[in-house]
């Protein structure tokens, strides 16, 4: 539990500068949901809030407290997030960029990392203390269609309907926090909202935070399933999971498949080499997955692939692989699995 400071530690609303790091700490985890948020990277969310930090240490002396520190914190990250998407294309997924494609497609180039949008552990975002309804609100805002789809918007539009919808600020707060007006941010909130509804994504406001619903044990057992017939590599009993409609994406390939003929035909044909992986379970972007290790040789399996896995009505509408073994430390994933 995070121990905020008491009103002794605190000078004119400016804490003590012994006491900043512990302050400024208890503030990671959610400056780094709204960095992520607004530039789908889970690793640039993490640069953007050390950068706040940093400049938060500098300018500690100037902050007079007539604003919450929270608040004041918010607009340097704001600030920093503005900076890193100034003259980038935007970050998406594979489905983003044009139609499927068979499974006996050539996989082409690789794309770099900047095109995609990228997954993140749900440890690094989501709040440590909440109620059942606030935890689902929240996952339902990391999702990767959402995450995907917010970064259609504008920098300003994508700030307000974060700072409204996702973390509930009245619009009086995103005004100042944007140094803008209350009908501007109203403006903004529904031109977000159109362009969301355009791309078949709801608005939290109208019942998407709770449509996909907590991790609960019906989903636990079917990621057990999922796990026992991949490393098993039964075929026929793993595409029983998975919606005939599914989506299944292989970021950094902008190739991806749709539904569970050219998904099968995937594994026993140029995916083979998933054959007698090793998986270990995580959370990601307010669902499950697994790290996916690849045989090496007898006695070693080695990092290949973050798997997430949406699910929809006791099936997995999408399998999204993310092949980037790097990305395996940002979970805590051990560097190699041995025998």
């Amino acid at each position: 539990m995070t121990v905020l400071p008491t009103n002794e530690e605190l000078d004119g609303g400016r804490p003590a500068k012994e006491d900043l790091d512990r302050v400024l700490e208890s503030h990671r985890r959610e400056l780094t949901g709204y960095c992520y948020r607004m530039l789908g990277s889970g690793a640039e969310a993490e640069d953007a809030v050390q950068e706040t930090m940093i400049r938060a240490w500098r300018k500690i002396d100037s902050f007079e407290g007539r604003s919450a520190l929270r608040s004041w914190l918010y607009r340097i990250a704001h600030n920093v997030c503005l900076d890193q998407l100034r003259g980038r294309n935007r970050r998406a997924r594979p489905m983003d960029l044009g139609p499927s494609a068979p499974a006996d497609t050539v996989l082409g180039s690789v794309l770099p990392e900047h095109a995609w949008v990228q997954p993140i552990a749900d440890e690094r975002i989501l709040p440590v203390e909440a109620d059942p309804a606030e935890l689902s609100a929240a996952r339902e805002s990391i999702r990767l269609a959402f995450v995907a789809a917010l970064q259609h918007l504008p920098p300003q539009q994508r700030a307000v309907l974060i700072l409204r919808e996702v973390l509930r600020w009245q619009a009086t707060e995103v005004a100042d926090l944007l140094s803008t007006t209350v009908p501007a941010v109203n403006s903004a909130l529904q031109r977000a909202r159109a362009t969301l509804a355009a791309k078949d994504i709801p608005s939290l406001d109208e019942g998407g935070a709770t449509a996909a619903g907590d991790l609960d044990e019906e989903h636990d057992a079917l990621l057990a399933r999922y796990l026992e017939a991949f490393e098993k590599y039964d075929i026929g009993e793993l595409v029983s999971l998975i919606a005939e409609d599914a989506t299944f994406s292989m970021p950094p390939f902008a190739l991806w498949l749709e539904g569970t003929t050219d998904i099968a035909a995937w594994y026993v044909g140029q995916g083979i080499g998933c054959k007698d992986a090793r998986l270990l379970p995580v959370k990601v972007n307010g669902t499950g997955g697994f790290g996916a290790y690849k045989k090496v040789h007898e006695g070693l399996w080695e990092p290949f692939c973050i798997q997430l896995l949406e699910i929809t009505d006791g099936r997995f509408t999408g399998l999204h692989h993310f092949l980037d073994p790097t990305l395996f430390a940002d979970f805590g994933l051990p560097p190699r699995i041995e025998a």
